[in-house]
Formats: C-alpha cells, sequence, structure tokens
C-alpha cells in the first residue's frame, strides 16, 4: 500500500515538472498574443523561447515590430495589461485602427514610435475625460499616419522630449502645446496646419524645430521660441511675414518660400529665389562683434574733438557718396526692368531648377516602401523633358521630378498601385501633383506612348481626373496628374478611423461608445454625399462609354481609383491606360460600378460572398438589412437607399446582356433625389 501511494506521488510529481519545463508561454506573452491576433504576418515565434520555462520568462518590457510588414487593427486593450511595457516600436508598417485614449497614459510606457503606418483618428483624450493621471511617455514619433485631430494631452508637460507628429493632417495648434516646457524635438511638418505658431512660443527647450510645408501664418520670429539655443530650423513653404533684419543671421536654406520678407534689406533677400535642399543651421548670433564696436569707440572717444569732426565729416562724405550711387544704381535697374517687361510682355520664363547634385550619371535606381524598386535607364535626368498639357511652356525635366520628390524617397511615397507607386510633389510654379510610374507600360514604344498621352489629354470632363503631364525617361513612362486632397474612395470609407471608429470590442471603454459622434466624419453620415459620389462616378463613366466615337473601357474600376476632390466631387483616375487598352468590356466596367455602389450603401468592401448576400437581401426584400448602420436617416431615405441597392443588383447581373448601359444607370440615380443636408 505505502509503495502505491509512493509511485502515486512520484507519477504526479513527474507529470508537474514536466508540464512546468514545456511551457513557454507566460501570460504576458499570452495577451500579447491576443493584441496581435488580427494583424496579418504576425508571428507568435518571436516572442517564443523554447529553452525557457514559465519561472524565468522575465516580463514584456519592449515590443519591437518595426518593418515586419504588418497589416490590420490591433487590440490594444490587451496591451494596456502589460504592467512593465516601457517601449513600443511599430513603425514602417501598414496598421490600420485608430489609438485609444488611455493608451497614452499607460504608466510604464516611455517611448512610442508608430511611425510609417495607416493609424489615424485623435491623438489624446477630451477635456471632460482628463484625471489627475499624467504620462510617462519621452520620446513620442506619429509621423506619417492619418491622424486627424489633437486633443488635450497637457499631461505630457513635465515629461516629453521629443514629440514627431509630421505628415499628418492636423489643420491647427492645440492652446496645451504652451505646456511642453521641455520639449527639445518637435517635428509638425506637412501637417495642413493653417494656424499661427504662438503655442510653440514658449517652448524654450527646443533644439530642433521643423514647421515646414504648412499654411501657417504669423510673424518670425516674433511668434517662435526663442532661437538662441535652436540646431536645427526649418520653416519653409508656409505664409510667414519674415523679418528681413532677422534672417541675415540664418542659413537661407531654413525658410524657402516661407512667405513675405519686409523690412530693411527685404530686396536682398528674394525669398523666391532661395531652391536650395534644408539642413541643419545653426541659429546662434555672433558674440565677438559688441565687444570690437566698444573698442573702437573707445579710441574715437580718446580722440581730439578735430579728430572726432574730421572722422565724422569723411564717414558723412563716403555715406552720401554711396547712397547716391545706390539710388542711381537702383533708378537704372528699374529702368532696364521695365523696358525688359516691355519686350518680354508675353513670355514664360523658366522655373528655377532646384539644387539637386547627382553623384554619378544614369541609370538611377529608386526603391519603394515594399522592397521593390525601378530603374529609369538614362545617362542624364535633364534630358528626358516633362510635358505639360495645361502649360505647355513649362520647362521641366526628369530631375525636376527627381529633386520635388527627394530623389523618388519613401516620404513623398502615396501609394503603390497595381500600376505603380505614386508619388506627391509639388513643382516649380506652386504646381502640386501626383506622379504615377506605369511599371506596366515599360515595353510601350515611345510613339505609342506619346499617343496614348496625347489621346488621354484630349478626355475632358468634371468626374474624370485628367493626366497634367508625362515624362518618358528611358522606358519609364511617368504620367502626371492633379493632386486631390482628400484621397481615394476606399480610403474614405475604410481605412480612416473616422469612418469606422469601433474596429474592436470596446466593451470596457465607454468614451469610445459615448462620443462616437464626436469623431464621426459628418460627411460619411450623409446619405446625399454618398448619392452624390455615386452620380458623379456613373457620369465620368457614361461619358467614356458613350461620348466617344468607340467606347472606352476602363478594365479597373474599383474604390481606390475613384479621387475625391475637396468638396467630394468623385474624379475617375487610372482610365485608357496602357494594361487595358485593347482589353475588358463596358459590361465588366458595369459590374464594378455596381460593386462600388453597394459598397457606398453598406459600407462593406466589395467582395463576392458580399455581393452575393446583398442580391438575396435584396430579391426578398429585406435590402434595409444591409445598409450601412452609420446611414441612421428618417424612413424616406432607407427607402431610397434601398433603391439604389436595386440599382447595384441590376449593374451586377451575372449575365452581361442583363446589365444595364451606363446612360440608363445614370437615368435610374438621378430619378433618386435624397434631402440636402440641413
Amino acid at each position: 500500500m505505502i509503495l502505491r501511494i509512493l509511485f502515486n506521488f512520484l507519477l504526479i510529481f513527474s507529470l508537474l515538472a514536466s508540464a512546468k519545463s514545456t511551457c513557454n508561454t507566460t501570460a504576458e506573452q499570452a495577451l500579447l498574443f491576443k493584441a496581435f491576433a488580427s494583424v496579418n504576418n504576425f508571428r507568435s515565434s518571436w516572442f517564443r523561447n523554447p529553452q525557457q520555462n514559465c519561472s524565468n520568462v522575465p516580463p514584456i518590457t519592449e515590443i519591437n515590430l518595426s518593418s515586419r510588414n504588418l497589416s490590420g487593427t490591433i487590440s490594444w486593450r490587451f496591451l494596456g495589461n502589460l504592467p512593465h511595457l516601457q517601449t513600443i516600436d511599430l513603425s514602417n508598417n501598414s496598421l490600420a485602427g485608430s489609438v485609444p485614449p488611455w493608451f497614452w497614459y499607460m504608466p510604464s510606457l516611455v517611448e512610442v514610435n508608430l511611425s510609417m503606418n495607416k493609424l489615424g483618428g485623435t491623438i489624446g483624450m477630451p477635456a471632460s475625460e482628463m484625471d489627475a493621471t499624467s504620462s510617462a511617455i519621452q520620446k513620442l514619433n506619429l509621423s506619417c499616419n492619418r491622424f486627424t485631430n489633437l486633443a488635450n494631452l497637457p499631461k505630457f508637460s513635465d515629461r516629453i522630449r521629443i514629440l514627431d507628429l509630421s505628415r499628418n493632417d492636423l489643420k491647427s495648434l492645440p492652446f496645451w502645446f504652451t505646456n511642453l516646457t521641455n520639449l527639445e524635438h518637435l517635428s509638425i511638418s506637412s501637417c495642413n496646419i493653417s494656424s499661427n505658431p504662438k503655442p510653440i512660443s514658449t517652448l524654450k527647450s527646443l533644439k530642433y524645430l521643423d514647421v515646414s510645408n504648412n499654411h501657417m501664418t504669423g510673424n518670425f520670429p516674433k511668434d517662435f521660441p526663442p532661437l538662441d539655443g535652436v540646431k536645427f530650423l526649418n520653416i519653409s513653404f508656409n505664409n510667414f511675414t519674415l523679418a528681413a533684419d532677422k534672417l541675415q543671421k540664418l542659413d537661407k536654406s531654413a525658410f524657402i518660400h516661407a512667405g513675405k520678407i519686409v523690412g530693411p534689406n527685404s530686396s536682398s533677400s528674394r525669398n523666391s529665389e532661395l531652391h536650395v535642399k534644408p539642413h541643419s543651421i545653426s541659429a546662434t548670433p555672433p558674440h565677438g562683434l559688441p565687444n570690437k564696436q566698444k573698442a573702437f569707440i573707445q579710441k574715437i572717444k580718446e580722440k581730439d574733438h578735430k579728430s572726432r569732426t574730421k572722422i565724422l565729416v569723411l564717414t558723412i562724405s563716403l555715406a552720401s557718396t554711396c547712397l547716391l550711387l545706390s539710388i542711381i544704381a537702383f533708378g537704372y535697374c528699374i529702368y532696364k526692368k521695365r523696358k525688359l517687361a516691355k519686350k518680354n510682355k508675353w513670355a514664360i520664363s523658366k522655373p528655377i531648377q532646384m539644387q539637386f547634385k547627382f553623384e554619378k550619371s544614369g541609370p538611377f535606381s529608386f526603391e519603394t516602401e515594399s522592397g521593390t524598386s525601378w530603374v529609369a535607364d538614362i545617362k542624364e535626368p535633364s534630358s528626358a523633358p516633362v510635358i505639360m498639357f495645361e502649360k505647355p511652356l513649362l520647362n521641366l525635366t526628369f530631375k525636376d521630378l527627381i529633386a520635388a520628390t527627394s530623389h523618388f524617397g519613401k516620404e513623398s511615397l502615396l501609394s503603390e498601385g497595381r500600376c505603380g507607386p505614386v508619388y506627391r510633389a509639388v513643382l516649380p510654379g506652386e504646381l502640386h501633383v501626383a506622379i504615377k510610374v506605369l511599371e506596366h507600360a515599360r515595353e510601350l514604344t515611345l510613339d505609342g506612348s506619346v499617343a496614348m498621352f496625347e489621346e488621354l489629354s484630349r478626355l475632358k470632363h468634371p468626374n474624370l481626373l485628367p493626366i497634367s503631364g508625362y515624362c518618358i525617361a528611358g522606358n519609364q513612362k511617368l504620367v502626371l496628374y492633379e493632386f486631390m486632397a482628400n484621397g481615394d474612395l476606399h480610403r474614405w470609407l475604410h481605412e480612416l478611423p473616422t469612418g469606422e471608429p469601433n474596429v474592436e470590442d470596446w466593451s470596457s471603454d465607454t468614451w469610445e461608445i459615448q462620443n462616437v459622434s464626436q469623431i464621426t466624419s459628418p460627411e460619411k453620415l450623409v446619405w446625399h454625399t454618398r448619392h452624390r459620389i455615386a452620380v458623379g462616378i456613373a457620369r465620368g463613366l457614361a461619358y467614356l462609354h458613350h461620348a466617344q466615337s468607340k467606347p472606352i473601357v476602363h478594365g479597373h474600376l474599383v474604390p481606390s481609383n475613384i479621387l475625391l476632390s475637396d468638396n467630394f466631387e468623385p474624379r475617375i483616375a487610372d482610365f485608357g491606360l496602357s494594361e487595358n487598352r485593347g482589353s475588358g468590356s463596358t459590361g465588366e466596367d458595369v459590374y464594378n460600378f455596381g460593386l462600388i455602389l453597394i459598397e457606398l450603401l453598406t459600407g462593406q468592401s466589395g467582395s463576392t460572398e458580399m455581393v452575393n448576400s446583398v442580391r438575396r437581401l435584396v430579391r426578398e426584400g429585406r435590402g434595409d438589412n444591409a445598409l450601412d448602420q452609420r446611414l441612421k436617416l428618417g424612413s424616406d431615405s432607407v427607402s431610397e437607399m434601398v433603391e439604389c441597392l436595386r440599382i447595384g443588383y441590376l449593374c451586377t447581373a451575372e449575365t452581361p446582356g442583363k446589365r444595364p448601359g451606363m446612360q440608363q444607370v445614370l437615368g435610374l440615380l438621378k430619378d433618386i433625389h435624397p434631402p440636402l443636408p440641413s
């Protein structure tokens, strides 16, 4: 009996020991895996160590998943239960969704880098939700995302030293910036900010300040922090009023196209001539000059009155002579300028070339975010001209495109579509364009490319995005479009957090539920706006199908090819490109339009399963069950939206012959009259 009991005890002990030795997932690791459960390409093996057991695995203090090709949304609430987390780096991925407000106030969190993702929404929390909790974050990098608002973050005031919010859509500077008294590094470039910089004027600890490429107003340096300690300054591409006498101590590259220069010597600091690449500057004024002046004055005082008088007379004479010569020279310049203006009244001057240094001759290779690259096989970039249709006398070359996109750098990359990468650029003459590299058109001949671009330039319609110009650099064909600030329809409907704030279970976070109306874009909630977008797309597609001698098939009509103007007027892009020429049919375009129409009404990405489900509901007379829940309107509006769903049902018929033409579709959509938003 004793032996049996001893045997059972040893068996149980060995089983427990075995379980302990094979345990390689701790409670914190389990929380981490849940946080990334909806993230594509995440691997739990990155955080597992089969050689460790549960008793000797240290707590999670750092999450470094930079450049891992991650996409999807994070369940942040699980990260909130990691009490020792100090550093998180998720930069250079494609993560989407919003960041909950409590995340910034995790007591152990010191350094956060979420740059180069697709995150958006509001940074911070409303003032009504603030409490005594302060943030421990010292370094925060949220650059190259889609954040649209800065809520209250005053509890950062005594901790944060580095703050990078560049390349977002923040629009204004909040008042609480004045509380960031220990901030040393601040970058808010390319944030579409149009306000005054006064909220940052009290930041005396700054050593790095970049506010470039915005629409900011105000006076420089009056509305700026003290420049004595600033080692890097860039205020370029804004609308400031600049004091000319203060600019003389700074590197000119710090204020390229920064605004209007006023005051003494402003004519000698012509801002329009500054086209060099910004770099680190020293804003510290020289200190040796005042002492020399004092010594010189002292020597003069030691001379007798007669000597001082002679020097004074000589000085006045020289000054008068210089003034007279300056007046004569100025008058002569004005005369020559007016004479030249009369002679060249109708001439268009060449744009000033940006200084860009090339280490060697071509070919030139450019790498994208995905790791792929494209090559322009030319020896000299200035040998490939840019042909502009609206401004044919504007003299630009491939070299200007390289300079305007920072060597086609990743910071200028907007997207990577099926046709090729798309870059954002501001060309001489304040031309804001999107540059698309047509990778599928490499085999197209020079004459064939020119003929294609010339043909496309003749297609004019308010709901088409026409090409502004093109450049043929070796076998690479680049096409230039007008830049559309509101992006594409897919991003507007799905990727912006304001489109769908509750991307995960927020049952424990009442703020997200109670304040949805504060962070939801009003345009997305208006049925009238979506109907107008649908009618605009139908107009543009009907023009391509029916207004030409023979139909022009788009071939790839998807929401990402629908660009939105400032007033949300849709414009169809990528029509008539070589990849689609001679392929596809108008029936396929009608089907794809039906998918877009259903997507507008349901708020769900187009898929075979989704379309089949909606078609079944329409057949059963239950189309209202498929409508986007964000469109909470009256019964009349519901009936109008269901009628639109029926039009989408017709367009997505399985047999092409049963699908209506786009002129008929346009007429059906125009017969529906949603009420104007109040």
